[in-house]
């Protein structure tokens, strides 16, 4: 893909806190236009990443360049061009949604005469006209997170950082978020999101996977899908925690998840025919069960991709 086509170019990307690496060697292609999700859980260098191309972390190795900026090297070209938004409410709890909007809009010195048109805006497409003169500290949290939306976006930017914004909020406001993003994403801004839920990571255009600060996994969600290396295996017994021995004591099982009366089985695609190995053990051992193939999920994708080595040994 062409320099021109992206929004975010990185080449080992790397953080070390004193002894602890949190970025390991990072290759990140972004494109214009597109959602880019960050899935991994606490820990896995996702927000470090983020802070890193936005300038606010300098980074020990590697280089990035962010909407034709080097950074951190020219980081203050590049802050009027992009929109940050935390997991926290990082805005004023004793100020109203319109005076939010409008010290925002004053810090990305959005133009005086242009400026209540642009509140009023953000008001309308972020459905808070209600709560205009309501303070920030008293609203629920799914208002709260419209609102940090809209202040990071307020100023129209190239470039919207997302670092797990929907952490705190119902499924419901979740689901208008990801409606949000969509209509920018659509509009032509570039989204950089972070999650560790398996259903936001599946609305992404494209899906960067991280564990242990590596990228572990990078493509559209349904091609990561198609392209496990593992045979998966879905086993529907009356029994499942007898099942789940019996399975896991296999060899060459990677893993085995239990969901409900359901187990999820993950065994290599190299082993040969993991079915009939699983449909054996389970007779073998007395238990009732329906086993069949199954395609995978983005969770299966996760277990595969962050399983130890020796977890997948053939």
């Amino acid at each position: 893909m062409n320099i021109d086509d992206l929004a975010i170019q990185a080449r080992g990307l790397s953080k070390d806190f004193g002894q602890l690496r949190a970025v390991d060697r990072l290759d990140l292609d972004v494109p214009r236009a597109a959602i880019y999700g960050f899935l991994g859980p606490n820990g896995s260098g996702k927000s470090t990443t983020i802070r890193m191309l936005c300038g606010l972390l300098t980074p020990t190795e590697g280089s990035a360049n962010v909407l034709g900026v080097d950074v951190p090297g020219h980081a203050g070209d590049l802050k009027p061009r992009i929109g940050y938004m935390t997991q926290r409410f990082s805005l004023f709890g004793d100020l109203t949604v319109y005076e939010n909007l409008q010290f925002i809009a004053e810090i990305y010195s959005i133009p005086v005469n242009r400026r209540a048109a642009r509140i009023e805006e953000v008001l309308e497409n972020y459905d808070l006209v209600e709560q205009r003169k309501q303070f920030a500290a008293t609203m629920s949290g799914g208002q709260r997170q419209r609102l940090a939306l809209g202040c990071a976006v307020i100023h129209k930017p190239e470039l919207l950082l997302l670092d797990e914004p929907t952490s705190a909020v119902d499924p419901q406001s979740r689901r208008d978020f990801w409606a949000n993003l969509f209509r920018l994403a659509e509009a032509g801004t570039t989204i950089l999101v972070s999650t560790h839920y398996m259903d936001e990571a599946e609305r992404c255009h494209r899906l960067a996977i991280l564990d242990h600060g590596a990228k572990v996994a990078d493509g559209p969600p349904q091609e990561l899908q198609r392209s496990t290396g593992m045979t998966i295996i879905e086993v529907l017994a009356d029994d499942p925690y007898h099942a789940q021995t019996a399975i896991s004591a296999l060899p060459v099982v990677a893993s085995v998840t239990q969901l409900g009366i359901r187990l999820r089985v993950l065994i290599p695609e190299s082993v040969g025919d993991g079915l009939e190995q699983v449909r054996k053990v389970l007779s073998d051992h007395g238990i009732d069960a329906d086993s069949r193939l199954s395609s995978a999920s983005l969770e299966d994708v996760f277990v595969a991709v962050t399983l130890d080595e020796k977890q997948v040994a053939a």
